[in-house]
């Protein structure tokens, strides 16, 4: 072999070895390799990102060891982010247990510029759905204190009444005359509508109401046992009357309108179609003269009044 043949092999050979000193010094920082080589990474399990079975997604190109080098195999960074802590969930959430009261809430804060509208005793197959069309309609949220009965023969509507963003509240098992039963009664009537509202909308009720505003000392305790505030009405529509008519139903309410009023209307317990054709008579007249809707606030926040 030539002289400077030999220089070029041997140039050749040095370049070489001064290009792998770089890859193997550039692993070693990135922690691959030698005797701080890290453990390998398994493949992640199924469901927390491929397939059971498929290949590990090849590694970004930016940070992936050449072909050729075994023992490392990368999983996305975030990859564990996807895996359910399955192990720890925190405590259902539960309100702040409110005080015992003496007596209901009649309305809301003086300086509350909007009115309730209250609907009881459903929900009811007939009534509560078309309620619910002329409230959706406007735009327009209220509530909905039903009986345990018929909140547990129809929890479709209880869910429904819920989802579309109205309160759901207790008005006892049987619409008994509260203040005529022991206090053993009292908390059966209540505690079984909460646990059929409950499983039925996936929250407990913060809110009830004694049927035919008949309230006493114990109903006050159990209801504030239960997590629940007490509230009546301002304005009655008498509707619950027999022949009441829905000219007579909407003046009713149009009188009594004004800041802080609670409302109080039926969408079951009997024949409720005058009271559905009033809703769609008053409810424009109220929004069109400048009256707004609303929902008392949370119990725990800012109190409506006595």
């Amino acid at each position: 072999m030539k002289k400077d043949e030999i220089l070029m092999a041997r140039r050749l050979v040095l370049r070489g070895a001064a290009g792998l000193g770089m890859v193997a010094t550039g692993w070693a920082a990135l922690g691959i390799g030698g005797a701080n080589a890290p453990h390998r990474v398994p493949a992640a399990a199924p469901g927390a990102g491929s397939p059971a079975g498929s290949p590990a997604a090849p590694a970004p190109a930016g940070g992936a060891p050449p072909e050729g080098v075994s023992g490392v195999r990368v999983r996305p960074a975030t990859a564990y982010r996807l895996q359910p802590m399955t192990a720890y969930s925190p405590p259902k959430y539960r309100p702040m247990r409110p005080p015992v009261r003496s007596r209901p809430f009649l309305r809301l804060d003086a300086d509350t510029r909007g009115m309730v509208l209250t609907f009881d005793d459903g929900p009811d197959p007939r009534y509560t759905p078309e309620v619910l069309r002329v409230l959706r309609r406007y735009d327009v949220r209220a509530m909905f204190f039903v009986v345990g009965e018929m909140a547990d023969a129809h929890r479709d509507l209880v869910r429904r009444v819920m989802d579309e963003g109205h309160v759901v509240g207790n008005h006892s098992w049987s619409h008994p005359l509260m203040t005529r039963l022991s206090p053993t009664r009292i908390r059966e009537e209540l505690t079984r509508t909460s646990e059929v509202i409950e499983e039925a909308a996936g929250e407990p009720p913060r809110w009830y109401r004694a049927p035919y505003g008949a309230w006493n000392g114990v109903s006050f305790k159990i209801g504030a046992e239960l997590g629940m505030e007490p509230l009546a009405w301002t304005v009655d529509t008498l509707d619950w009357r027999a022949g009441a008519s829905a000219h007579r139903i909407a003046r009713a309410v149009i009188d009594g309108a004004g800041p802080g009023v609670v409302v109080l209307s039926h969408d079951a317990g009997g024949n409720r179609r005058a009271s559905v054709l009033a809703l769609r008579s008053y409810l424009p007249a109220l929004l069109d003269s400048g009256h707004s809707i609303t929902l008392p606030p949370e119990p725990g926040g800012r109190r409506p009044s006595s």
